[in-house]
């Protein structure tokens, strides 16, 4: 079967450019590889035919001896220039030497990127600060100064990681790109190269200070505003103010996490507030009046009516904790504990047990619960 003209192989003109030649080749390439081409059985065959084209076309002298002779100028010994006779193929080498060209075309996107994709930076790491604070700062919100034990730029060298500032040089090993590729069989393997342990730099001359990191371990302070309302689990993003990028990467960002410590006198559920008073049996029963707290440092008038009951609530408008970023103030409710009397002297109790034996009208309560007491029993005996 006759040989296709090598220029026909690669969809070019005979007067094509070797830049058009290499361009049609990558097309090619891309269009006949047997990885993508499971289903067409010819397209191991058709892909080597173009590498044979294009291993001709690229070399000058093989191209000007093609131009001349056409195939024949690789038989019989017309002078091809050592290259590959028309259906001998290629040898490993050879081929890997002709697809090297267009490896990073045909799988930059799943491979990481082509040569322009170096790491040359890594990105700094995110910190998490716990931050404690009170109910009443939850309340009115504050300006704190925090101390965050980081990796900052060094000074030294400007997060450059080399001596003096200096740039550092690429990597030899893998040119840049950060990593290695070898071949085995029709496959080729990358992996990180060892050399730049995948950065696609190396430091000739490491910073004597940070070692060639480029960053070094400091306490830094820094101010944070504390908005009115925050909850525990509340999270606060400061962007850029986490660990330094490896030699001169962006930084990562500080999360600070809020937990509101426990009060003494309130109880809070979500924007309201709850607030347990003790009051005297004698304020519970003919009424009054009682002073309370509120979370502002400020005080309330509470009036108890007459008959009160242990665990009567009574409402504060807008004594609560303010919403965070807006949406107006909840309650404070208090809750009233209505105290037993204890340590009584003589006349107490006399006075107390003559109340008693006035009457029982005087415990509603009571009298319904034991009331239905007596009911249970007696359905219990029939």
């Amino acid at each position: 079967m006759a040989k296709r003209d090598y220029y026909d192989v690669l969809g070019v003109s005979k007067g094509a450019s070797a830049d058009e030649i290499k361009k049609g080749f990558r097309r090619k390439a891309k269009e006949l590889h047997p990885d993508r081409n499971s289903d067409n059985p010819d397209a191991e065959a058709q892909f080597k035919e173009a590498n044979e084209a294009y291993d001709v076309l690229k070399d000058a002298d093989k191209k000007a001896a093609y131009d001349r002779y056409g195939h024949a100028a690789f038989e019989g010994g017309m002078g091809g220039g050592g290259g590959p006779r028309p259906g001998q193929g290629f040898g490993q080498g050879d081929f890997q030497s002709a697809f090297s060209d267009v490896f990073d075309d045909l799988f930059g996107d799943f491979m990481g990127g082509g040569r322009g994709g170096q790491q040359r930076a890594t990105r700094g790491a995110d910190l998490r600060y716990n931050l404690r604070i009170t109910l009443e700062e939850a309340h009115k919100g504050l300006q704190k100064t925090i101390k965050v034990p980081t990796s900052v730029a060094c000074g030294s060298c400007n997060g450059s990681g080399a001596e003096g500032g200096a740039e550092p040089t690429t990597c030899p090993t893998c040119s840049g790109m950060g990593k290695v590729r070898a071949q085995q069989g029709f496959f080729t393997v990358e992996r990180t190269c060892p050399t730049c342990s995948g950065l696609g730099q190396i430091i000739s001359n490491p910073c004597k200070t940070c070692h060639g990191s480029g960053r070094v371990e400091k306490d830094r302070a820094l101010s944070v505003n504390i908005p009115s309302g925050v909850e525990t689990g509340t999270r606060i993003r400061l962007s850029g103010e986490g660990e330094a990028g490896l030699r001169g990467g962006p930084p990562g960002d500080l999360y600070i996490f809020v937990e509101v410590a426990t009060h003494e006198l309130f109880e809070r559920d979500g924007v309201n507030l709850y607030c347990r008073v003790p009051v005297s049996m004698t304020t519970a029963a003919l009424g009054g009046s009682i002073e309370v707290p509120t979370i502002d440092g400020g005080r309330g008038r509470v009036a108890i009516p007459a008959g009160s009951q242990a665990g009567r609530q009574m409402r504060l408008r807008a004594k609560g904790m303010p919403a965070l970023r807006g949406g107006g103030t909840g309650d404070m409710f208090i809750e009233l504990a209505v105290e037993t009397p204890v340590n009584l002297s003589a006349r107490q109790k006399e006075l107390l047990k003559e109340f008693a034996e006035l009457g029982e009208d005087n415990n509603p309560e009571s009298n319904s619960f034991f009331s239905s007491v007596k009911n249970f029993w007696d359905g219990m005996k029939g």
